[in-house]
């Protein structure tokens, strides 16, 4: 059985305009991530809050935005259409809809939930006592697709050996 995610929040559903589209996505981010107690296996999450850039969390920017250099990363409109399918996730697993998978990054741990056949992927780092949204993307390429297939079959194969 798929698992039902919210709709799309559309820039076209604010008529175009990005100001208003801005306000209702962190409007969507901070009833899901500040204003209750989200978890995931019964870990609490956590934000990164910094830097804070036009009054706004470095989490929300990861959500909605892309680019290596914090300050520099622009908004990615297949990201803020799917803020809201973001806690559904991390609090729907495990789902048969949802495919977990863990890489090291350093000593980093990061859990990879991916929603569907490889549609969108979020990513978690567990920092011990909470959990800390990373990111989260629509996966686009066919290729970055087979990427992340191969990662969760890889961890797979090690976690049943």
């Amino acid at each position: 059985m798929t698992m039902i995610l919210p709709n799309l929040i559309c820039l076209e559903d604010y008529g175009g305009s990005w100001d208003e589209y801005l306000s209702a996505l962190h409007a969507c981010f901070t009833k899901d991530f500040i204003d209750s107690t989200p978890s995931f296996q019964g870990k609490r999450l956590g934000l990164k809050k910094h830097p804070i850039i036009q009054g706004k969390e470095a989490t929300f920017w990861h959500f909605i935005s892309e680019g290596d250099i914090e300050a520099e990363r622009t908004p990615n409109l297949r990201r803020c259409e799917r803020l809201s399918w973001i806690r559904p996730i991390i609090e729907g697993h495990p789902h048969e809809s949802i495919k977990l998978w863990i890489e090291f990054r350093g000593s980093e741990e990061r859990i990879h939930l991916c929603y569907g056949e490889w549609e969108y992927l979020v990513v978690l780092v567990d920092r011990g006592d909470y959990i800390i949204p990373w990111t989260a993307f629509h996966i686009e390429h066919n290729h970055s697709k087979r990427k992340f297939e191969r990662k969760y079959k890889a961890y797979q194969a090690k976690i049943a050996s």
